[in-house]
């Protein structure tokens, strides 16, 4: 009877999942209380338990948003280390993962997730004008990359938008040759997005590979003006990087409850618009931005392909708590059938997950003369009609800078 008492301990301190955990700091972020919102996070991420690194890189994430780009670069830095920490985990949770539920294990982090803290820091390194460091961040993933090819997985996992990202850099730092590489290599993982291959175009005349840039044009099926605006002499130029919406949520399949898989979060906005102004406020010129990466997609696919050690995780575990049971049904036959339908019912998907990434990653290039602008920045919906209104963004810029300025989306 102390092993029943002992699951049944076990079920009940595993009760919480960690979707509804979190989901009142989310509601906050979304309606803009940055200061409830973080400090509800703070606290579970400050918490060394099995779930610490899931709530770290939520945490990170809600300080991006909410505009502390350094601290959130700490908060990432600390969920990378605790990623790559070897396992360790406690008897009880692991007597609770085979016997009841994954989620009362130690939380490692998807592929895909591990691979993102990274993007995220790289992307807060951009803001505060760190190129160096953000390049830093983008070698740290394609170090990772190259262990996941050797471990044979998919192309969607070596995503494109690193690529893309490292490209910007190498743009904004001058290293044209550099650029217009992985710009190339970012538009053949992913040949989707048109704006990646006019971005490889540019750059690569800028390294005077023209061969290369003849080649490409052709290939892409560059137009005219497309070629045109490719050989246009360097400008100041705002790169707007816009993250939308929220990344897909986890939730039991509806097949299979023991199993999750991602389901998409609508989103209201789809796109920004910011309309340059002038002294009196006027619109001088206004640009939208353009979809360069799907993490929805990569996502989604990513869990999928992992569904196969999934399942066989589920088989063992399920003989383990049979030979449990049995074990009991030999001194007890009720009190072994009382246990095997315990563990059976306790049974659940693992729905711990970094929630608080994008749905997609979309960025505009602004060409601007030196100085103080200011823009107006509007969101779309699907129809291109407002759906929301942002505060104005003011930035200086110098001649032959690029800028970066990182625009984030709830609703």
């Amino acid at each position: 009877m102390k092993i029943i008492f002992l699951l049944t301990a076990l079920l009940v301190s595993g009760c919480a999942t960690y979707q509804g955990r979190v989901s009142p700091a989310r509601d906050m972020l979304a309606a803009g209380n940055c200061e409830g919102s973080l400090k509800l996070l703070e606290e579970m991420a400050n918490k060394e338990d099995g779930d610490q690194l899931v709530h770290l890189m939520d945490y990170a994430a809600a300080l991006q948003i909410c505009g502390d780009y350094k601290k959130s670069n700490q908060v990432f830095d600390k969920a990378e280390k605790v990623g790559g920490q070897a396992d360790y985990h406690s008897a009880s949770r692991v007597v609770g993962a085979t016997l009841l539920n994954e989620e009362m294990i130690q939380y490692k982090g998807d592929t895909f997730e591990l691979l993102f803290l990274n993007v995220e820091q790289a992307l807060n390194f951009l803001q505060l004008g760190r190129y160096d460091d953000a390049l830093v961040e983008v070698r740290k993933m394609n170090q990772k990359f190259v262990k996941l090819k050797g471990e044979d997985k998919r192309s969607f996992e070596l995503n494109s938008f690193s690529k893309y990202l490292s490209g910007l850099i190498w743009e904004a730092s001058k290293k044209y040759d550099d650029a217009c590489i992985d710009f190339k290599d970012a538009y053949a993982i992913d040949p989707f997005y048109r704006k990646v291959g006019l971005d490889a175009l540019r750059t690569c005349w800028k390294a005077r590979r023209t061969d290369e840039f003849n080649e490409f044009a052709k290939k892409l099926g560059a137009t005219t003006d497309e070629i045109k605006a490719a050989k246009e002499s360097n400008k100041s130029e705002l790169i707007l990087i816009y993250s939308q919406g929220w990344g897909p949520r986890k939730q039991p399949r509806p097949e299979n409850h023991l199993f999750p898989h991602l389901v998409p979060v609508s989103s209201q906005t789809q796109f920004i618009r910011a309309d340059l102004l002038d002294g009196n406020r006027n619109v001088v010129k206004s640009f939208t931005t353009e979809p360069v990466y799907s993490v929805e997609k990569a996502a989604i696919e990513t869990l999928n392909a992992d569904y196969g050690s999934l399942v066989a995780r589920r088989i063992a575990a399920r003989a383990a708590k049979e030979i449990v049971a049995d074990q009991v049904r030999q001194k007890d036959k009720l009190a072994g059938n009382l246990m095997w339908l315990a563990m059976v019912v306790s049974e659940r998907a693992d729905l711990r997950q970094w929630s608080i990434f994008p749905r997609t990653f979309q960025v505009v290039r602004i060409p601007l003369n030196p100085g103080q602008q200011t823009f107006n920045l509007t969101g779309l919906d699907g129809s291109m009609n407002s759906s929301e209104k942002m505060s104005d963004l003011n930035i200086t810029i110098n001649g032959g800078e690029k800028r970066f300025q990182l625009v984030r989306t709830l609703r």
